[in-house]
Order: C-alpha cells, then structure tokens, then sequence
C-alpha cells in the first residue's frame, strides 16, 4: 500500500487521465515526481485548499497553468499563488516549478477522500466533500 512515504509514494493521475505521477510526503514538503521533473509544494497545501474548498461550497474550476502564465481568476491554481492565502503566495517552491498546482494537488486530495474531481479531457473542477 502507499503511504505517501519517500519509499511508497503515491501514484497518482492528473484529473483528465493523461499523465500519472508520483507524489511523497517529506517533512514539510510535497514532493511530486513528474518524469524527470520534481515539483515541490507546501504540506500544508492539502489542509489550506480543502479549507478554501470548503469555504467555496462548490465546484472550483482547477486552471492550471505554468509559473510563467497566469492563472484565470477563481481557480484553484490562482488561489495557489494568491497573496490572499494562507501562506501569502506561492504553495510552489522550486522557482521556476511554482505552477501546476492545479494540475498536481487536486488528485492527491481525491485520493485522501477530501475532494469529488470531474475527469474530463479539459476544464476539470473540484469540490469539497
């Protein structure tokens, strides 16, 4: 079974099912292996979104996008870099691989069971459960 550890991270798959990757818990980081690509992310990203989720009471659309580009206004990616959260900015740490955060996080949080996720080809949104 993977616990999300270094040595069984989770396998996971982006929400319209083109890419899996995995994603481990290390300390205070998120650790998300995509290819040769690592990701790393706030831990405390999975409490702070499902609390926004929550908050929001409905489907929030994911808008994931690079660094580089910005986010469209409501999404869970713009709420991942908004100075308006609880970190007052970016949940990314590696610059340059700040993005993605609503490619990558909302399918760890299907699979913790805090979320419903649509799975379509594009234009994908979550909610709270």
């Amino acid at each position: 079974m993977n616990d999300g550890t270094p040595a069984a991270p989770w396998q996971l798959t982006t929400a319209p099912g083109t890419s899996t990757y995995s994603m481990y818990r290390e300390g205070d980081e998120l650790v998300c292996q995509v290819g040769a690509t690592t990701l790393k992310y706030q831990a405390r990203a999975v409490d702070d979104l499902h609390a926004w989720l929550v908050e929001q009471g409905d489907w929030v659309p994911l808008g994931a996008s690079d660094e580089q580009k910005s986010a469209p206004e409501g999404s869970v990616e713009a709420w991942g870099r908004s100075t308006d959260n609880p970190v007052g900015g970016w949940y990314g740490l590696r610059k340059g691989y700040r993005g993605r955060f609503g490619m990558y996080l909302p399918p760890l949080l299907e699979h913790l069971g805090l979320v419903e996720l649509t799975h379509e080809k594009r234009n994908n949104s979550m909610r709270a459960l």
